[in-house]
């Protein structure tokens, strides 16, 4: 983790919708990296937002009797509601209908047309209005001409356009990834955008003329700048780099290039291609990766209102309400579909990973250890040592175990692996669990002669207990500052000093230990 500094990005959410599970789960992805960094001592920078333009919004608002800005305020004001109920700790929440953002679009836009990689053409083609896309004939062709996300059929379009000269940057872009392997990924991801760069790049359309909710192109305010571009703009507008004499740009500047663009599978080719295609232009650093998670289903099903099963707010607000913010942010982020597959969420196995991790594993460790400490040493937390090297009992060198832990979660997280550093975290709780079962204090306890061994076994518990919540902060933070308080440890997160504070001894003898149930038990899914 050589960098000082840290930027991670959401999509910005599209306000023809409300929020629903897809968007609560690229957040909280975002967050958990963002707030472990951190505390990690990173100056990070986590950004989010609304994507208001378009003329899906367009006709939305017409159907609803509205302005589109009317309908992009309500939209964009439920996005900011939610972010907080979500646990996000988001630095910026940018809107591409805002002046700042709007400005540095028609700036950006006019260095690509001073560039010579804009020119004025005639589009006719096919295009797909759900996700406001042009597709080419041979991909149309093959997709049955209907759209891929939403199934609808294409429609058949002919307008004049300004156009990218996508095709130029071909080579620069087979070469990227060739060098960089890590670009995009997942691996499957990775192979599905080389399997459509190796057909060879079109020029695509970046403006429009058939309605008019958007962005002026500069200079020739016919044309609306297309939505796709607009949008992905916002990564640089939020930091100021399309105003390089802005006080945001002094402030922010520092960020770019993002470790991370989090996005859904779907607009991965905007993201992996076109985007990195336009930076070049402007000659603007690349991000280091364009992460493409997959889909939730649900109970083996894809996700539909029509079918009933949609995990829409009121859903997830059950959830919460159920377990709690952090058995939800601990499911989201642990087995929620970073990988190539889709991730099933069933009410059982929210249940059964609730129950197996959080309540049987770090809230019963938790409750064992404390309650061991409160009956054999009247709750204060006893010596490890006499003074000398920390005792290695039953061949458990507790350090040395714990700094591999942190090291191997540490590296998982900065590679976006949130199940490989909440699992190292998890696995650590499991090895005092286990290390317990071998020793017995409760079996020592009765033998006066070897009370020395019974305390430096709940030390050594307790300490690693310690530092497993460290590492656990990130994604469940609410709970983790509750087992702090337990254990008389004052800890601020802010001031970015997880390595020193997971260095071995960080509990002092003698301090106050005390009992909770950090996880109640549930017998049955509660929702």
């Amino acid at each position: 983790m050589a960098r000082d500094v840290s930027y991670i990005t959401t999509p910005i959410y599209y306000v023809n919708d409300k929020p629903h599970i897809g968007h609560a789960y690229t957040t909280t992805v975002c967050d958990v990296y963002a707030r472990f960094m951190r505390f990690a001592g990173r100056d990070v920078f986590f950004l989010t937002g609304t994507d208001e333009h378009g003329v899906r919004i367009e006709k939305v608002a017409s159907a609803q009797g509205i302005t589109p800005q009317q309908l992009a305020d309500d939209n964009a004001a439920e996005f900011q509601r939610v972010l907080p109920l979500l646990g996000s700790t988001n630095d910026d929440f940018i809107r591409t209908t805002e002046p700042r953002h709007t400005r540095q679009v028609q700036n950006l836009v006019q260095k690509l047309v001073d560039a010579g990689v804009v020119y004025l053409g005639e589009f006719e083609g096919w295009y797909d209005e759900g996700q406001e896309e042009y597709i080419p004939q041979n991909k149309a062709k093959e997709l049955g001409y209907k759209s891929p996300v939403n199934h609808k059929p294409l429609v058949r379009a002919k307008e004049s356009n300004y156009y990218f000269r996508l095709s130029a940057f071909q080579e620069k872009l087979e070469k990227l990834f060739d060098e960089q392997q890590d670009f995009v990924r997942p691996q499957a991801r990775r192979n599905e955008v080389l399997g459509r760069l190796r057909e060879g790049l079109a020029d695509v359309p970046i403006s429009r003329t058939n309605f008019t909710w958007g962005v002026p192109m500069p200079n020739d305010p016919k044309h609306v700048i297309y939505v796709w571009i607009d949008a992905l703009m916002n990564y640089v507008t939020a930091l100021g780099l399309g105003e390089p004499d802005s006080d945001a740009f002094a402030q922010r500047g520092k960020y770019w290039p993002p470790d991370y663009h989090v996005i859904g599978k779907e607009i991965l080719w905007f993201h992996a291609v076109i985007w990195p295609a336009i930076l070049m232009a402007l000659d603007v650093p690349l991000p280091r990766c364009i992460y493409a998670h997959s889909f939730w289903i649900r109970e083996g099903q894809k996700m539909s209102k029509s079918l009933g099963n949609f995990i829409d707010l009121p859903t997830i607000q059950k959830y919460v309400d159920a377990y709690g913010l952090d058995a939800w942010r601990y499911y989201m982020a642990t087995q929620g579909p970073l990988g190539a597959t889709d991730a099933d969420f069933s009410d059982k196995h929210f249940h059964d990973i609730y129950t197996t991790d959080l309540v049987n594993t770090v809230g019963n460790c938790a409750s064992r250890v404390a309650a061991m400490i409160g009956k054999y040493f009247d709750g204060a937390v006893p010596a490890e040592t006499d003074g000398g090297s920390p005792r290695r009992i039953a061949d458990h060198d507790w350090p040395a175990i714990c700094q591999r832990t942190v090291a191997e979660s540490r590296a998982a997280m900065d590679k976006l692996d949130l199940s490989g550093s909440i699992g190292a975290a998890v696995g650590l709780v499991r090895k005092i669990d286990a290390f317990i079962n071998l020793t017995e204090p409760y079996k020592l306890a009765k033998d006066e002669s070897r009370r020395d061994e019974l305390g430096a076994i709940l030390y050594q518990c307790c300490e690693a207990l310690r530092i497993a919540s460290l590492l656990l902060w990130a994604v469940m933070p609410e709970r983790m500052e509750q087992l702090w308080t337990s254990m008389n440890q004052s800890i601020d997160p802010r001031a970015g000093k997880l390595q020193a504070l997971t260095s071995w001894g960080g509990l002092q003898s003698g301090a106050s230990i005390q009992k909770l149930a950090l996880f109640p038990r549930m017998e049955k899914p509660s929702v």
